[in-house]
């Protein structure tokens, strides 16, 4: 509980501890709510550092993030790798993706038609790399499937996906054997609200 009596939940990320508001998403469903460029540079840095080095055995030529939330967290693991580069896959178009290549986002959050675009010009910057993929909280994986197929349409590898937190587990099932590709630093329930107002934490099943 935070000081103006708002519900919180403690979690870690890597070396670092953090508060995070929760945030009633549906009548009986809240979550931790992570907002990373909320926590100043000092966390993005270091978790980045952190996140890096949980990349790098897969030695990583190119990082890749959905935006926006995951471009200040690409731009660190991208500086802690010792690479000079990175790509982003737009959720918003733009006058410069008018001829994009795009992906749907299958989400079971949302009931709206996604995609997510990737510029043409950019292709060369992936295609035939080893790819990281990277983002801030891997919840449903709706987003990271398709982030995962979008690197690949163009001709890159992913062969990691390094997140900050992952979230309950319905992103296993979404991800299938890619999930074995995902490293982060800090995993989060979802809770379910109970009819004495109460909230319990759900983990799902337990991995296999």
């Amino acid at each position: 509980m935070s000081d103006d009596g708002r519900r919180t939940y403690l979690t870690v990320v890597g070396s670092q501890e953090i508060e995070l508001p929760l945030v009633e998403v549906a009548k009986d469903l809240s979550i931790a709510l992570l907002i990373s460029v909320d926590h100043g540079l000092a966390f993005s840095e270091r978790a980045g550092a952190e996140l890096a080095a949980l990349m790098a055995p897969y030695e990583v030529e190119m990082v890749a993030s959905v935006a926006t939330m995951g471009i200040p967290l690409a731009i660190e693991v991208t500086r802690a790798l010792g690479l000079d580069d990175y790509a982003i896959l737009h959720k918003t178009p733009k006058i410069h993706l008018a001829d994009a290549v795009s992906e749907p986002v299958k989400s079971i959050t949302t009931a709206s038609q996604q995609r997510l675009l990737f510029d043409r010009a950019r292709i060369d910057a992936i295609a035939g790399k080893r790819v990281g993929i990277v983002d801030d909280v891997i919840s449903t994986g709706g987003s990271s499937r398709a982030a995962l197929n979008l690197v690949r349409r163009v001709g890159g590898e992913p062969v990691v996906f390094g997140a900050l937190l992952t979230e309950g587990s319905a992103w296993r099932d979404m991800l299938g054997p890619d999930a074995d590709k995902v490293r982060a630093l800090g995993s989060i329930p979802v809770f379910r609200h109970e009819p004495d107002g109460s909230l319990t934490q759900d983990w799902g099943p337990p991995s296999a």
